[in-house]
């Protein structure tokens, strides 16, 4: 099948699902499901407000990738962003935009394809994909779309899936799926193979992020394994010796003043 014919595909699988729905009992679109979601995401990305400075753009026109319900370009809009955040996915973006009511932010929120953006050439300062190249049909084609929507000088934040992490190893080890793995398109990349895909920057760095945390997602004798033993073990090993087992490979990149 050819890439661009999977881009249907990916379309219908994320306008049916909406990610980490199991973490609320609120009905979906309502002020307590968005909190729920949000205080979630936050708690299991712990690193994500340290590594990526959401109040610190005031001013700056900021693109998001793959906004999902815009848990993340809202903290930005709060912080004095003016923030566009497209997803292929029609049922993200009607979720997006309540999300943005309830935190009275003010937000440009599009149907788009990641891999063929609407938008002028050096129309922003910054463009954010935080877990979205891993789920696309041609990620070497959204990055360049990225890069050409970027101003000169401007910034490119974006995060895959480690092949070497700790959870892929893990997973495979006990035999326990990834999240979305049944998606059309799940691909889990080296640090090597990530700044090859961004090489279109004049200058890239990537740091190994999300180790082991407390997690609400598995109870019973499974969650007692995994939040005791595991994750207690786990944090007990000095953090340069595992520094490359990060699970989520965060990447940062310039493109040419």
């Amino acid at each position: 099948m050819k890439l661009n014919d999977m881009i249907p595909q990916i379309r219908d699988y994320w306008n049916e699902r909406i990610h980490d729905l199991e973490m609320t009992e609120y009905p979906v679109g309502t002020e307590g499901f968005f909190s729920d979601l949000e205080a979630y995401r936050f708690d299991k990305l712990n690193y994500l407000p340290k590594a990526v400075d959401f109040s610190g753009c005031r001013g700056k026109c900021i693109l998001e990738i793959g906004c999902g319900i815009g848990i993340d370009l809202v903290r930005f809009a709060e912080g004095g962003a003016d923030v566009t955040g497209v997803d292929l996915s029609k049922t993200a973006i009607d979720l997006a935009r309540q999300n943005f009511k309830y935190h009275h932010a003010k937000g440009k929120l599009i149907v788009m394809d990641g891999e063929a953006l609407e938008f002028p050439n050096n129309a922003f300062d910054v463009v954010y994909a935080h877990g979205v190249l891993q789920y696309t049909a041609d990620p070497y084609k959204m990055i360049t779309e990225a890069h050409r929507v970027l101003k000169p000088g401007g910034q490119f934040i974006g995060m895959v899936y480690n092949r070497k992490g700790w959870l892929n190893v893990m997973s495979k080890f006990f035999k326990v799926g990834l999240e979305h793995e049944d998606a059309p398109v799940l691909e889990k990349y080296t640090i090597k193979e990530f700044r090859k895909m961004l090489a279109p920057f004049s200058s890239v760095h990537i740091v190994p992020e999300r180790f082991p945390v407390k997690s609400r997602l598995h109870g019973g004798i499974k969650g007692f394994l995994f939040n005791t033993i595991f994750v207690g073990a786990f944090n007990l090993i000095p953090r340069p010796l595992v520094r490359n087992s990060g699970w989520h490979l965060m990447g940062f990149a310039r493109k040419q003043g």
